[in-house]
């Protein structure tokens, strides 16, 4: 019986060629969008992760003292307790670490080496660069480069530029990419930073980096000492430690234990990147509500053919029927006729989207996708995408059978033939 169903679906479906190729088509297309669009947006949060996990520091320990806990004086014997207001007026303190040193010691200790891959103490400094005539405000990071290196990999970064002239030199700075470009700088090229306090020191360019993160590549590295000297840090502070830690995505609970050694705040990678994180979750549900309202579009495509397939063989379903082939058995039949469109359809998509998604990658154009700056679009083949769309697709189309697959089943022989002699 089923072979039977098989033959007659297929003889309905290749009945209206132009009009089933149609429909196959527009639900190709569909499907073939929304594996790319998928493929886009999981792509740019995978390579943005990816990036920040290789580059960026996993926990940083900044230069900001935890709030101590407040006392409830409104508990307990409130007669033998006082409350005094001293130095009310709120201070605009610089972050810093002191002591920086101490903190390296426990980090380097039993305890926590483990899970601490590397520590890099740094100053961040806010100052106005000049060369000529052009000049940019411009975050100057000061850094111990063989610790650094091992957070940010910055030597694999250079585009230009010798790391072993960065060491040798006390005032050598390396510069992000994006402001060797606004600034016109080149190798050992003379740079002049004035800092917030008026005075200004001449900088020489060792190398140009690029590491793809924009805020990175909008920046200039410098040594510690240098960096301590514009902010006027005592050699013993720093802005905040930079860490590699060995699961970046299992690190809160090493954040947590910090934060309560140190009694400094210790912010992860995920909080640091928490409203770029929170865009690419929105994002991702944008495109499942795509994935939706475009494969209901489909549905009503394959519905269309279904309903004018039942319209004009009406006589043969009453034929059918009065053979002795049940209801139930033409509402399997149409509902398998939805299917077989709909799987074609999607599968002929998902070709195509593996044609477009390896276009989008092998594009040869230097492109800044939110946060990074990539060459070609960033995409993923997470083989659970196709699986996914084809899936929705393929179920929306069985389930758009359902109303003419219904309509035929209601069919009643006797009268459909009589009219048909009329």
């Amino acid at each position: 019986m089923f072979r039977t169903l098989f033959d007659i679906a297929l003889r309905h479906i290749l009945g209206r060629k132009r009009q089933t190729l149609t429909t196959m088509t527009g639900v190709a297309v569909s499907t073939m969008v929304l594996i790319t669009t998928i493929s886009l947006t999981r792509g740019l949060l995978d390579s943005f992760t990816e990036t920040i996990i290789d580059v960026a520091p996993h926990i940083t320990v900044k230069g900001e003292k935890l709030d101590l806990v407040p006392v409830d004086l409104m508990e307990g014997n409130t007669l033998q307790r006082r409350a005094f207001v001293e130095d009310h007026i709120g201070r605009d303190d610089r972050e810093e670490v002191r002591n920086y040193g101490e903190i390296l010691d426990i980090l380097a200790s039993p305890a926590f080496r483990g899970e601490v891959l590397a520590a890099s103490p740094y100053v961040a400094s806010q100052v106005m660069a000049v060369k000529g005539i052009r000049n940019q405000p411009v975050l100057v990071k000061g850094v111990i480069l063989d610790r650094e290196e091992k957070i940010s990999r910055i030597g694999r970064s250079l585009t230009s530029g010798d790391l072993n002239l960065f060491r040798k030199s006390p005032d050598a700075i390396l510069v992000g990419r994006t402001v060797a470009r606004d600034l016109d700088l080149r190798l050992n090229d003379a740079l002049t930073v004035v800092s917030v306090d008026g005075k200004s020191r001449q900088c020489k360019v060792a190398g140009v980096f690029f590491t793809g993160v924009n805020a990175a590549d909008n920046s200039v590295l410098s040594s510690l000492k240098f960096a301590q000297i514009l902010e006027g840090f005592p050699a013993n502070k720093v802005t905040g430690i930079a860490l590699k830690i060995r699961d970046p995505l299992r690190d809160e609970g090493l954040a947590s234990d910090l934060q309560r050694i140190t009694g400094y705040t210790c912010l992860t990678w995920q909080k640091e990147n928490s409203s770029i994180l929170m865009l690419f979750a929105r994002i991702g549900y944008i495109v499942l509500s795509l994935v939706a309202f475009v494969g209901i579009v489909s549905g009503f495509g394959v519905a269309n053919i279904l309903v004018t397939t039942v319209f004009e063989k009406s006589r043969d379903i009453a034929i059918m029927k009065s053979f002795g082939f049940s209801s139930g058995q033409m509402v399997g039949l149409f509902v398998f006729e939805g299917f077989l469109v709909g799987l074609a359809g999607a599968l002929f998509g998902g070709l195509l989207s593996v044609g477009s998604i390896s276009l989008l990658a092998s594009l040869p154009i230097e492109s800044s996708q939110g946060p990074l700056t990539k060459t070609g679009f960033s995409m993923s083949w997470n083989p659970w995408y196709f699986f996914f769309v084809i899936a929705v697709t393929v179920l929306i189309s069985t389930i758009a059978a359902a109303l003419p697959s219904a309509r035929a089943a209601k069919l009643e022989p006797v009268k459909v033939l009589r009219d048909a002699n009329l």
